[in-house]
């Protein structure tokens, strides 16, 4: 196998968290590799078009800041999003809708100004373990062969624990009763949607749709509801789909809106084979609700469809088992940490794995939990960080975690942790907690509650 040069941090899976944990390791001065499988980067975000962003705020507090504000900003000075608007259904303070494609490109920007050594359409195929138990390489693949990649620091942002599960390291799937994962669902844009037509339909309606207090002042359009349509096109046969609700958002582009409706459930995203099974039914199942939408919705009648996700959306696989395991109880009561490397504040939302239904565990609004260090750690390979949806959290704790300005949030925190380790030789977890945090802070990001009321 090819050996390629050696880097201080390798970064494999270009997400959210990827895509941060990378440019915070280079901005620290860290020699940084970022592997990702398909030719852009944004991962969920812009592949599989999971939209809009949500959320970065806690109330009127916005707490998610740092690199993942600075995207938002780039995007917003090219005209990919109006930045972060208020949530007409009330699920949460604020969304923030994206143009997918320039949101790539502001990605592809950072990185690159960043001098992040960017490697596209390359896949991770297994690992170099040391006689240490410690990660030395990761073995790739992509159009020029196999080939090797060494680092002091790795960070595993590949969504599903990829690195994880070819370095050993002990990892759970799904929920506890039966490790069945949330349901995957394939996103898809649609065009030509008459909006004004969708609104008027709502204010005649109002107890069919989940609304914020003073919804129609809310920018963007944002529907969770049209219950008795749902029902009325299952009841005829022309919706077999496992949802109880039509859900979209609306989009930076005029007539434009992103639809989160599909379900496939009883599918592991880890397993190849029941993957490949997801995509088909889930493509399968965007047909039948784009004709639904367009026979039974006020205002879809001359809407088309646009896209559909590169791939099927997940918002669950591999989570690791990592040094502390965020709970559903630490959200809930907005647990503080000494070693907090991030914020959170999304609802713990679980779409059901085996049905229709949208589980939300309720949480006081404005409510503000830690992320600890030692959640992205683990006690097996110890110079190996994890960011994204495989940190180590409960079942109903990555729940809330696994969003966008989260995974950003932790993503950037990783980076910044592997390129201190990478510096000073030493392992992740032997980095000073407070010196981490210190330069988090000078980065922008917030790590307390009373840093955020003082902005």
């Amino acid at each position: 196998m090819k050996r390629e040069e050696k880097f201080d941090v390798v970064v494999a899976g270009g997400g959210p968290s990827g895509i941060m944990a990378a440019i915070a390791a280079a901005r620290s001065g860290a020699k940084t590799m970022l592997v990702e499988r398909y030719g852009f980067l944004g991962g969920m975000a812009t592949n599989a078009l999971v939209g809009p962003l949500q959320t970065f705020h806690a109330g009127e507090k916005q707490i998610a800041k740092g690199l993942g504000e600075e995207a938002i900003q780039r995007l917003k000075k090219i005209g990919g999003t109006p930045g972060h608007v208020k949530d007409m259904i009330g699920f949460v303070p604020t969304v923030t809708p994206v143009d997918v494609e320039k949101l790539k490109f502001v990605y592809q920007e950072m990185v690159e100004e960043s001098g992040v050594h960017l490697q596209l359409h390359t896949v991770v195929t297994g690992v170099q373990l040391g006689t240490d138990s410690n990660l030395e390489a990761l073995h790739l693949y992509n159009k020029s062969g196999h080939f090797q990649v060494e680092g002091k620091a790795f960070v595993d942002c590949t969504g599903d624990g990829d690195v994880v599960h070819y370095s050993g390291v002990p990892y759970e799937k799904g929920r506890p009763k039966d490790g069945l994962a949330q349901p995957m669902s394939m996103m898809f844009r649609m065009g030509k949607v008459d909006l004004e037509q969708v609104k008027a339909y709502m204010k005649e309606n109002v107890d069919d749709f989940v609304l914020a207090d003073e919804w129609e002042d809310a920018p963007f359009v944002a529907v969770s509801g049209f219950f008795k349509l749902v029902e009325k096109g299952k009841k005829d046969g022309n919706l077999k789909v496992e949802r109880d609700r039509v859900l979209f958002f609306e989009l930076p582009n005029e007539g434009e809106i992103s639809v989160n409706m599909t379900r496939v459930i009883r599918y592991d995203a880890t397993d190849g084979q029941a993957l490949s099974q997801a995509e088909v039914i889930s493509r399968r199942q965007v047909m039948e609700v784009v004709q639904f939408l367009q026979e039974y919705i006020p205002g879809f009648k001359e809407s088309i469809l646009i896209n559909c996700g590169t791939q099927i959306g997940v918002r669950e696989s591999r989570r690791i088992i990592g040094e502390y395991i965020l709970t559903g109880e630490d959200l809930i009561n907005g647990k503080k940490f000494e070693d907090c490397i991030a914020l959170g504040s999304y609802p713990i939302d679980i779409h059901a794995p085996d049905g229709d239904e949208l589980n939300v565990i309720e949480m006081e609004p404005g409510t503000i939990y830690d992320i600890p260090y030692r959640s992205i750690l683990n006690n097996k390979v110890r110079n190996l960080l994890v960011a994204g949806r495989c940190l180590s959290a409960t079942h109903e704790a990555l729940a809330s975690a696994r969003v966008t300005p989260t995974a950003m949030l932790v993503g950037q925190a990783a980076g910044t942790a592997a390129a201190m380790a990478a510096k000073a030789g030493v392992l992740p977890r032997e980095v000073d907690i407070k010196s981490l945090q210190e330069s988090l802070r000078k980065q922008g990001c917030y790590l307390s509650e009373n840093e955020v009321e003082e902005s």
